[in-house]
């Protein structure tokens, strides 16, 4: 039995769940900080995006590192 399918599911649900969970802590530190400081706002938006669409990127490099473990 193979289990190269198996491994790439559970390393894509992980990899899933941590993007999930760290953009959902980021928002949350973002929206506390806007609540603190409303006049920075702007910047701490702006660093909220860079900072979530780094963790989307480093989510989606290891779903395609997932895909390519299970088709070899």
């Amino acid at each position: 039995m193979d289990f190269a399918y198996l491994a790439a599911g559970f390393g894509a649900a992980l990899t899933v769940i941590g993007g999930a969970f760290g953009i959902g802590k980021l928002a949350s530190s973002a929206m506390e900080a806007s609540g603190r400081q409303p006049e920075a706002a702007g910047d701490i938006r702006t660093s909220m995006i860079i900072a979530a669409a780094l963790i989307e990127g480093i989510s989606l490099f290891a779903l395609v590192i997932c895909i390519l473990l299970a088709l070899k």
